[in-house]
């Protein structure tokens, strides 16, 4: 599977971007799966539902299928996060993934950043940030600047890194 990331910091544009690359791509027949880093707690398993019952009785996994999805939910208790590999590892296999977070990885990403939010770019000294995708002026770079907006040349050059 070829795998390409989009990072940047808080309010970046990034969760906009992921959307509109995955759209953009399977617009173009590819397949497309995400990962995304939580930096906080978070549950997709609303209070009082079945399978949060399960979860908060001791189960280590609780699965749910209906004829539409189905979603697979593992309780760490205690145990060391997944590395991005192993998590990699359990997808089906895809054309693209496009990975959400995990900065400090070393696949290839691209770095959303907005002059407006007052952060620093990430990209100086990070040879796995291939190109900034800004909305705004981010100065001097050492590598392609990509308009924010501009999806389709973002999709390009991200199909241009990774052989697609």
């Amino acid at each position: 599977m070829r795998v390409f990331g989009v990072t940047g910091w808080k309010n970046a544009g990034k969760t906009g971007l992921m959307e509109r690359l995955v759209a953009e791509f399977t617009g173009r027949g590819v397949s497309v799966s995400t990962l995304k880093h939580a930096h906080h707690s978070f549950d997709v398993d609303p209070p009082g539902k079945d399978s949060r019952r399960h979860r908060e009785a001791g189960a280590r996994q609780a699965m749910l299928s209906s004829s539409n999805r189905w979603a697979l939910m593992t309780e760490l208790r205690g145990a060391q996060e997944p590395t991005l590999a192993d998590l990699l590892a359990r997808l089906d296999p895809v054309d693209l993934v496009l990975i959400e977070g995990w900065k400090r990885d070393r696949h290839p990403k691209v770095e959303a950043w907005r002059a407006e939010t007052g952060h620093r770019l990430i990209a100086p000294g990070d040879p796995t940030i291939r190109a900034v995708a800004a909305k705004g002026d981010p100065g001097p770079l050492d590598r392609p600047l990509l308009d924010l907006d501009d999806t389709g040349a973002i999709a390009d050059f991200i199909a241009a890194e990774v052989g697609l």
